[in-house]
């Protein structure tokens, strides 16, 4: 926080300083393509960097100028439309009669009355003097306002005033380009000396840093002149059609002030609007104006902007809002038109340096919690409908298997961890539970197309008769997460074409469970465990089926287990299973595999 803090500080206080260094990194990372170009052409650096920048100046120069020209030509012809004005301002006047007018002539009252100072009550009459008493000096009268009037200015103090608002901002302009020329100029010893400063074993992670920042930022600049250089011809091409004047200046002025968040939005809206109130004689041209300029901003800034600018430069909807308004308190208008390249330059940052990752995670636009957290914690919340648009989301794009592999059971070990740790109220594990198995019931009759041709392949293959012989018992090893995994299991493999069977958790012992099935001997048994707690009754189970039917095909799934499964499998000592498995895909494969020789 100190840190925090104190960096917050430095960029307050050196702000003078900081906000043309910074402009001046923008320009650079926008003139460096043009100067490396011109350097390949063996033109050399420094004439390189003088071409761009005077190029560039000149460009300026001339937008700059015409579109002054073409201001004042508009201020002009103002007078000619002061008729349609006196109209408008008529028009806009609070009426004097019907009810609203009655209602303000009311208001207007009230106001005079409180606002008029109190009638001075009458002097009471002087006494009789009695001639022997002497004459009373007079009461002193009303105070005189008293004015300082400042002395006429001469003419030095006069080209100072008049001077002074536009030596700022030439004086940082000028800043800017000094800065500009010497970064595009020395822009390989700068980058050598920043090497130096972070380390030699920091070189990789500098070069990631530096290369992401300057493709983001370029990028988005470049997104940012397509879409204002868009909008500003189609806001022309608008004004041009409803016939406002000068409909070219009015659209370059709104693609130049849109570089400005939100408040030149609104000043390239107010210009038009105001001329075309001044130039028509009815309501329904500025109508249209507004609405032109509503709609074009409506779509781009909602839909064009977002898909752009978020692809483009990571950062969230949200945390640019956050930004501009970071920026505009820290630096004023400077601070509004920097904030977003300054953001990405802080994104990539936290991206790349993990002292500063919070500051990716709370800024950037990629998903900060996976599906299977997502899950875990609306079902924490009791919010069922949102946990099935998670998941109805998810398999849009992707099969079955693949939820319960990466969503679902990395979820429900969410929820054993929590568990077993006493984290969690019986009310939220029962609520948890219920909830996921009505997902599994759901899914059941999920079938996408690829996969249905698939499971017609596959079956194909194999023949219905032997894929029938042969059938898969799927067992929980403990607990109901192992019976929720059970029948993850089971479905998977009847979608596959297998004839499977999941049990529930037996409320008698496991040997009067396996007393109760008949198994065959080209049966196959998948035990399903699930961690962190896998292992024992895993084991327990497996020796006792083993002792009870030693020639049955035995699978064990411990799903989601990351470790050496050949290491696990050497816990069972005697009793080894037939495969260990790791993921409901994989077993898929495995069983496929064990019941194949009896299937041929």
């Amino acid at each position: 926080m100190v840190t925090l803090f104190g960096t917050i500080a430095v960029l307050y206080f050196a702000r003078e300083i900081l906000i043309p260094l910074a402009f001046a990194l923008i320009l650079t990372f926008v003139l460096t393509p043009v100067v490396a170009l011109l350097e390949r052409s063996r033109i050399g650096r420094v004439p390189s960097v003088a071409v761009t920048v005077l190029v560039t100046i000149a460009a300026a120069g001339c937008i700059a100028g015409i579109i002054a020209i073409q201001l004042v030509n508009a201020a002009q012809e103002l007078p000619r439309y002061r008729q349609n004005i006196q109209a408008k301002m008529a028009a806009l006047r609070i009426p004097t009669t019907g009810p609203f007018g009655l209602a303000a002539n009311s208001v207007k009252e009230i106001a005079r009355e409180f606002s008029s100072p109190a009638a001075p009550s009458p002097e009471p009459a002087p006494p009789a003097q009695n001639r022997k008493q002497r004459t009373a000096p007079s009461a002193p009268g009303i105070p005189l306002p008293v004015q300082v009037v400042q002395p006429p200015a001469n003419e030095l103090e006069y080209v100072r005033d008049l001077v002074q608002p536009v030596l700022r901002p030439l004086a940082v302009t000028g800043l800017v380009l000094v800065f500009t020329v010497f970064m595009l100029i020395k822009r390989h010893d700068l980058r050598h000396r920043l090497f130096r400063l972070v380390g030699l074993g920091q070189i990789n992670i500098m070069t990631q840093v530096l290369d992401d920042a300057a493709q983001r930022v370029s990028r988005y600049l470049l997104m940012q002149i397509l879409v204002n250089a868009g909008f500003g011809a189609l806001f022309g091409f608008g004004l041009y059609w409803i016939g406002v004047p000068y409909p070219a200046l009015w659209g370059v002025v709104a693609g130049l002030l849109r570089i400005v968040p939100y408040i030149g939005t609104m000043v390239a809206a107010a210009l038009p609007i105001a001329l075309s109130l001044a130039a028509f004689d009815n309501w329904l041209p500025p109508l249209l104006v507004f609405l032109l300029f509503a709609g074009l901003e409506m779509i781009i800034g909602n839909f064009v902007e977002p898909w752009l600018y978020g692809a483009n430069t990571g950062i969230s909807s949200l945390a640019l809002l956050v930004a501009v308004v970071f920026w505009t308190i820290l630096w004023g208008p400077a601070g509004l038109i920097l904030s977003t390249p300054l953001t990405v330059c802080v994104v990539v940052l936290g991206r790349y340096v993990p002292q500063l990752s919070f500051l990716h995670v709370l800024l950037g636009d990629e998903v900060v919690l996976g599906a299977e957290a997502q899950i875990y914690q609306r079902l924490l919340a009791m919010d069922q409908p949102e946990a099935h648009a998670i998941v109805d989301r998810f398999l849009e794009a992707r099969p079955l298997v693949e939820l319960y592999d990466s969503v679902l059971i990395p979820a429900l070990s969410l929820v054993e961890q929590d568990r077993h740790k006493g984290a969690i109220d019986p009310t939220r594990e029962e609520f948890l539970f219920l909830s996921i198995n009505d997902m599994i019931t759901e899914l059941s009759e999920h079938q996408p197309a690829h996969d249905s041709s698939q499971s017609e392949d596959a079956a194909a293959e194999s023949g219905p008769a032997e894929r029938l012989s042969a059938r898969i018992i799927c067992l929980p090893a403990n607990d109901r997460a192992d019976e929720v995994t059970a029948a993850m299991l089971a479905q998977i493999l009847e979608q596959a074409g297998h004839a499977a069977l999941s049990l529930p958790i037996a409320h008698a012992s496991l040997v009067e469970m396996l007393a109760l099935l008949e198994i065959r001997q080209d049966d196959v048994i998948c035990i399903s465990a699930l961690p962190p707690f896998a292992f024992p009754p895993a084991r327990t189970m497996c020796k006792l089926i083993r002792e009870r039917f030693p020639k049955v095909k035995l699978v064990i799934g411990v799903w989601g287990f990351s470790g050496d499964t050949e290491k696990a499998k050497a816990r069972f000592e005697r009793t080894q299973p037939d495969r260990l498995l790791t993921s409901l895909a994989q077993a898929v494969e495995q069983i496929q595999e064990l019941i194949r020789p009896k299937a041929s």
